[in-house]
């Protein structure tokens, strides 16, 4: 079906641009399994990398996730960057209407590339965690 009017069409596509961008979201931020064996529920944070010839750049978004709460180790050819975001300490009374911020622990395996890499830096800069692996020769 062809729709003649264009701010049907604009309004058709918008819609499905903003179901597309609520599936990707859903996906990022389900409840799974951990790869533990554990069966705790868990949550994968979003990541960008950037690869250079002697590093690995990983930026993990974790707003609102304390440093003491994070892990990070080189597991094989995986970074594996494991935590738990707690509710907020201010307890609110009333009931709950809508619940989309992931909260309990989460893990993200990264696959990285064949090869030994040491772990260079790690800080958290405005709610994203940075990550530098550097190539060992």
């Amino acid at each position: 079906m062809r729709i003649q009017d264009p701010r049907n069409w604009m309004w058709a596509q918008a819609l499905e641009m903003l179901d597309q961008a609520e599936r990707l979201q859903r996906h990022f931020f389900a409840p799974g399994e951990t790869g533990t064996g554990t069966g705790v529920p868990s949550w994968q944070p979003p990541v960008d990398i950037i690869e250079t010839d002697r590093e690995y750049w990983i930026l993990v978004a974790l707003p609102g996730v304390s440093p003491r709460n994070v892990h990070v180790a080189i597991d094989g050819g995986a970074l594996v960057v494991q935590g738990e975001r707690s509710m907020p300490a201010k307890a609110f009374a009333g009931a709950i209407r809508r619940l989309e911020i992931p909260y309990g622990r989460f893990e993200r395996r990264i696959a990285i590339a064949p090869g030994r890499f040491e772990l260079r830096e790690q800080t958290f800069d405005n709610g994203c965690l940075v990550i530098g692996l550097r190539r060992l020769a």
